[in-house]
């Protein structure tokens, strides 16, 4: 008897289970509008459909950073006599940033991909993409220094796979940011099977795969096996397997970017390490550490540059700098940071967030547009300076077909775009111009504005690097500290890491990316 109890026991879990999402009777159930009343994802019902609401994925080398509130600035003595960095409580966004420096290795792939679609042989037009993202390799050459050996092998050499790229402008490392979106998004087509490994392989020229031109239509790529599979969860409104996938899915990530001043200069200092959430019960608030200021990116000593535990790294160096005239790396039996120029971009270690070299090594770019006193102008929350405001460029208004509405760059294949107008924004509350950089530059009255070559060096072209190098002494290696560059020039001293923002809760994926579990719904 028992025996027959649980024969039919197993038999109705079986009949549960096969009924997923169905009621015991076959009929599927759907969820409904709040609004309106009728299913989602039912072909009956007007066949509106909506993906599960998921949380965001984690990107390729990337580490999550929650966000939140920090005095943003000037942490030590203005030795410099800038007087460009007062200090000013801001709040950042939760946001993505690379754990390491871009290295030698990860730009040689995108120089690669770049030969390998645009082959010079197939079209020597192609050559300018090539050499438009081509590091300045004589960025090692000085007057009276011996450098040549790293002209040749520094990018090139195995030895040095793992350095970070140095001699990127910033539009370079712009452009790297957006090469890289298009493949992390190609690759997860690819790999859940809505699109064929052979058709995107064959990429040639302008016709390349972009996020951008995939999701207006203007790219078709080969559909995989779950696209061509009765049992795809995607579908059209008529119900029937849908071969292209949208940003609504869920499945693509956003942008990676370069990450704006103040988001580098908070994942810099990791306070999250100073700031840890009770012990005792799981899904506590942290308290609101936020008095003790650090002036580098390490907790264990906030105010040294040596490691002050025990044992046998006592004594070695937190980071890569100058400690002194003529010093790059102390002496040979005892070097201190074991570095002369530049180390590897997991040298060291890694902050509250996780990420290495946040101080050292090789400064780094940032998106913003410098100006000497935007941390007074800009928003206290998620500040930033260097809008240009843009839209699709719309080649054919009357044409509902987007491979003839819009267009892609006859060199590139990325999608054209344009700037906002003035005459298109001056009916806005929120901004009044389409290319809003130089936003509160000066005034009428006094006539002050920074005419480059005219009265000032800075211009809407000097973008803001910071972090502090193997060329530095530790004053810049403070993440308050900050300098400027004309975003075409390049250095031996900068490189450059990526940023993603974050779509959805501000605590990240609970244990998978985030940086404590929060199961329960808050108690407050």
């Amino acid at each position: 008897m028992k025996l027959k109890n649980l024969l039919i026991l197993f038999t109705f879990s079986v009949l549960i289970a096969s009924c997923k999402g169905r009621s015991l009777f076959g009929k599927k159930k759907y969820a409904k509008s709040d609004v309106t009343g009728w299913n989602y994802n039912d072909s009956k019902m007007g066949g509106y459909q909506i993906a599960k609401a998921t949380e965001q994925g984690t990107g390729p080398g990337l580490n999550f950073v929650e966000g939140g509130t920090f005095t943003m600035g000037q942490t030590s003595e203005d030795v410099m006599g800038d007087f460009n960095n007062i200090p000013r409580r801001i709040t950042v966004n939760s946001f993505y940033i690379d754990r390491t420096e871009v290295a030698n290795v990860h730009y040689r792939e995108y120089i690669f991909w770049l030969n390998k679609v645009f082959d010079p042989a197939a079209d020597p037009g192609y050559q300018q993409v090539i050499d438009a993202a081509m590091p300045d390799t004589l960025v090692w050459r000085n007057e009276l220094t011996y450098n040549e050996p790293f002209v040749e092998y520094y990018f090139r050499h195995p030895s040095y796979n793992n350095y970070p790229v140095v001699g990127v402008s910033w539009e370079q490392a712009h452009d790297f940011c957006l090469w890289r979106s298009d493949r992390v998004n190609e690759g997860i087509l690819i790999n859940k099977g809505y699109a064929s490994q052979q058709g995107l392989q064959a990429q040639t020229g302008e016709e390349n795969f972009s996020t951008k031109s995939y999701l207006l239509g203007l790219y078709i790529a080969q559909p995989g096996k779950t696209a061509a599979s009765k049992r795809n969860p995607l579908k059209t409104a008529q119900g029937t397997p849908r071969t292209t996938v949208n940003f609504e899915d869920g499945i693509l990530l956003p942008e990676y970017r370069l990450p704006t001043e103040a988001e580098f200069e908070y994942a810099a200092y990791g306070l999250i390490s100073q700031n840890p959430r009770p012990s005792v019960k799981e899904g506590k608030r942290g308290e609101e550490l936020i008095m003790n200021r650090q002036v580098y990116p390490w907790s264990q000593n906030v105010n040294g540059m040596r490691d002050n535990r025990h044992g046998t790294s006592q004594g070695n160096f937190f980071a890569n700098f100058k400690r002194g005239a003529g010093d790059y790396a102390g002496v040979a039996g005892g070097l201190n940071d074991d570095a002369i120029y530049t180390s590897e971009v997991k040298s060291f270690y890694s902050n509250g967030f996780g990420l290495y070299n946040m101080a050292g090594n090789v400064s780094e770019w940032v998106a913003d547009v410098y100006r000497p006193l935007t941390l007074l102008d800009a928003d206290d929350v998620a500040p930033f300076r260097g809008n240009t405001f843009q839209k699709l460029f719309v080649a054919d208004s009357t044409s509902t077909d987007p491979s003839t509405r819009y267009t892609k760059d006859s060199l590139t294949g990325r999608v054209k775009m344009i700037a906002v107008t003035d005459a298109e924004s001056k009916g806005r509350r929120n901004y009044q111009r389409g290319n809003v950089t130089d936003f509160l530059d000066g005034d009428s009255l006094s006539q002050s504005n920074y005419g480059y070559g005219t009265t000032t060096l800075i211009s809407d072209k000097s973008r803001v690097y910071k972090g502090g190098s193997w060329n530095d002494f530790a004053h810049w290696l403070s993440p308050g500290a900050r300098r400027y560059l004309e975003q075409n020039q390049a250095s031996a001293t900068i490189g450059f890491r990526c940023a993603m923002d974050r779509m959805g809760s501000t605590e990240g994926n609970k244990r998978k990316t985030g940086n404590w579990n929060t199961p329960k719904k808050q108690k407050r």
